[in-house]
C-alpha cells in the first residue's frame, strides 16, 4: 500500500511540471510568451472597444430616442410624440410598398443568387480554370452600387444600348421603356443579382474546396451521379457556409439603397415602385425635391424597425441553417 500511494503521489506531482513544459514549448519555439500575446491582443482590441460606444452604440441609442419625437434637425424644436411615429410607419401605404419591394429583393434576388451559387458548386467543383472563372464572376462585386445603377440606367434608357441591340437583331417587339414604373424594379433586382452573385459563388465554392476529395472518389466508385454527389455530399458538408451566406444576403438586401439612387440619379426622386425600405427612409429624412421639412423622428422610427427586423431574420436564418456536425472519416 505504501508503494502504491507513493507512486500515485509521484505521478500527481509530476503532472503540473509536464503540463507546464508542454505549454512552454510553443512559446519558446515561437519566441512569444503567453503574457506578450495577451498584451498584443489588448493593444489591438481596446481601441475598437473604446470607439464602439462613440461610433455606434451612442448614435444608435440616440436614434431610438429620436424615434419617439417629432424633430426636423439641429436648431428645430423637439416634440415628444410617443409611439405615433411607429403607428404611422405601419399605416403608411408608401412605406408598405417599399417594404414589399425590399422583400422581393431578399426573396426573389436571393433565390436567383443561390441558384447560381449552387450551380457553380455542382459544375465548377473539379473544372479546369475555375480560378479564372471565380475571378471573373467576383469582379462585379467590387464595383460600387452607385456605378452599377448609373451604368444600368444608361444602358436601359429608351435610346440606350439594350433597345438598340434589340433593334439590330430584329427584336423590336421586345423593346421596352425599361425605366418606367412598371419595369424599373425588375431591372433593379437584376442589377442586385448581377452584382452580388459573384461574392456568394466564391464564398460557397470555398466551402466545396474544404470537402475531402476522397469522398467524391468513393462516391464515383459506388456509381453516384454528379447531381447525387451534390445532394448527398456537397450540400450537407457545406451547410454551415450556406447558412452564413444566407445571413449575409438577408442583412445586405434589407439595406438595398445605392443601386436605386444610381438608377434615378441623386437629383431625382425614385417612383414608389422603385423604392426600397432604405430609400423610403432616406426620403423621409428630408432628401426630396419637394422642399418639405425633414422628418428625422419618423425616419429614425423606420430605422429602428429595420434594425429589429434584420436582427430577427438573421437569428431565424441562422437557426434554420444549424446542423449537427458531420464526422468525416
Amino acid at each position: 500500500m505504501a508503494d502504491t500511494s507513493t507512486a500515485r503521489g509521484a505521478s500527481r506531482s509530476s503532472r503540473p511540471a509536464f503540463r507546464t513544459a508542454g505549454r512552454a514549448r510553443p512559446g519558446a519555439a515561437q519566441g512569444v510568451s503567453q503574457r506578450d500575446a495577451k498584451g498584443w491582443f489588448r493593444l489591438f482590441t481596446w481601441p475598437a472597444v473604446l470607439l464602439y460606444p462613440v461610433g455606434f452604440l451612442g448614435p444608435s441609442l440616440y436614434g431610438v430616442v429620436i424615434s419617439f419625437a417629432k424633430w426636423s434637425g439641429p436648431g428645430a424644436p423637439l416634440t415628444w410624440v410617443g409611439w405615433r411615429n411607429y403607428v404611422r410607419v405601419f399605416r403608411d401605404d408608401t412605406v408598405r410598398q417599399a417594404f414589399v419591394n425590399t422583400a422581393l429583393v431578399v426573396l426573389v434576388g436571393g433565390a436567383a443568387v443561390f441558384a447560381l451559387a449552387f450551380l457553380a458548386m455542382a459544375v465548377l467543383r473539379d473544372m479546369r480554370g475555375r480560378a479564372f472563372v471565380r475571378a471573373a464572376v467576383y469582379l462585379p462585386s467590387i464595383i460600387s452600387m452607385i456605378a452599377v445603377g448609373t451604368s444600368l440606367g444608361f444602358l436601359l434608357n429608351p435610346d440606350g444600348v439594350v433597345n438598340r441591340l434589340l433593334g439590330l437583331l430584329g427584336l423590336e417587339a421586345l423593346q421596352q421603356t425599361w425605366l418606367d414604373p412598371q419595369h424599373i424594379f425588375g431591372c433593379i433586382v437584376v442589377g442586385v443579382v448581377w452584382m452580388g452573385s459573384g461574392f456568394y459563388i466564391v464564398l460557397l465554392m470555398t466551402a466545396v474546396d474544404a470537402i475531402p476529395k476522397h469522398l467524391y472518389e468513393e462516391a464515383q466508385l459506388t456509381g453516384l451521379t454528379r447531381m447525387q454527389q451534390f445532394r448527398w455530399i456537397t450540400l450537407p458538408l457545406s451547410r454551415d457556409m450556406i447558412a452564413i451566406a444566407a445571413v449575409l444576403w438577408t442583412a445586405n438586401s434589407l439595406r438595398t439603397f445605392d443601386i436605386v439612387i444610381g438608377f434615378v440619379g441623386t437629383a431625382g426622386t425614385p417612383s414608389v415602385n422603385a423604392r426600397t425600405y432604405a430609400v423610403q427612409q432616406w426620403l423621409s429624412a428630408g432628401h426630396t425635391t419637394g422642399g418639405g421639412a425633414p422628418e428625422l423622428g419618423y425616419a429614425s422610427a423606420m430605422a429602428t424597425l429595420l434594425t429589429v427586423l434584420t436582427v430577427a431574420l438573421v437569428v431565424l436564418v441562422r437557426r434554420l441553417g444549424r446542423s449537427d456536425r458531420l464526422e468525416i472519416s
